[in-house]
This record gives structure tokens, C-alpha cells and sequence, in this order.
């Protein structure tokens, strides 16, 4: 398996393709939930994906460095393909963005917007609730927040 890290001018077509492809069968059509995917802020942000043997994407989120108007980093987009999930790789992909977070942006807490049936799994990465439930495109969501390393 290999891991990659890149911003929005880096992707290749293949990897763009790639990860909206990823994205759309997960939470568009595995979750039953029409919504605009391609939402304006993929650009901002850095893709962490990776991909097995045969080249095909098979973990993925996207991550945002904290900003001085936001004050946070945040995690989003988080997925894994069903073909590998059971096997961890939503674990290492959270950890991994948490880990080059907190490198980049150690004194910034770091926040997800998480499906609320997920509460537990960002639980046990140290994330808190710090929202009210909400729906967000149908699905139960709450926001959750996770100290800064320093």
C-alpha cells in the first residue's frame, strides 16, 4: 500500500478522478444521500488518500491546516472502500492525518464534523463532542473536537 499527501494543484487527473469517484460511491450512492460532493473546497485543502497494489484508491480524507480566522485544523471527507474496511485502514487514515496536523499545526485543536453512528471510532482518537446534533444532507452529524498537541 502506498500513502500519498498532496495539495489540490498536485493531483493528478487520475488521482482527482480517483478520489470523486471514491467519495461519490461511498457517500453518495453507498449512503443513499444526493448531495454536491464537489463542494468549492477541495482546493484548500490537502489530499491524504492511499492506494493498494493495483493502483486503486482505497483510503481517503481531506485535511485543512488551522488559519488564523478559523483557529483549528480540521479532518472531513474521511472513507475507506468497502472492499478493505475490517482491516484497520480507516484507523491509519485518521491517524495520519492527525499526526501531520499536529506536525504542522501543533497548537491548534483539531475538529471533524463526524456521523453520529461513527461517535465512538472518533472517540477513541481523543476527539469530544462539542455540538448539539444536527442533520447534515439527512444524516445525523456532531461536531467534535480533539485538543491540540501542545
Amino acid at each position: 500500500m502506498n500513502w500519498h499527501l498532496k495539495a489540490f494543484n498536485d493531483l493528478s487527473l487520475h488521482d482527482l478522478y480517483d478520489l470523486l469517484k471514491l467519495r461519490q460511491e461511498v457517500f453518495v450512492v453507498e449512503q443513499t444521500c444526493p448531495y454536491l460532493d464537489a463542494d468549492g473546497a477541495d482546493e484548500q485543502a490537502l489530499h491524504l488518500y492511499a492506494r493498494n497494489n493495483a493502483d486503486e484508491m482505497i483510503a481517503y480524507a481531506r485535511l485543512y491546516l488551522a488559519t488564523a480566522d478559523t483557529g483549528y485544523s480540521r479532518i472531513g471527507r474521511v472513507i475507506t472502500h468497502e472492499k478493505v474496511r475490517g482491516q484497520k485502514l480507516g484507523v491509519e487514515v485518521m491517524q495520519r492525518s492527525i499526526d501531520y496536523l499536529e506536525e504542522y499545526a501543533p497548537k491548534a485543536p483539531i475538529r471533524v464534523g463526524a456521523q453520529v453512528y461513527l461517535l465512538k471510532f472518533y472517540q477513541s482518537f481523543g476527539f469530544e463532542a462539542i455540538s448539539e446534533e444536527y442533520l447534515e444532507d439527512d444524516i445525523p452529524h456532531i461536531d467534535m473536537q480533539r485538543k491540540a498537541a501542545q
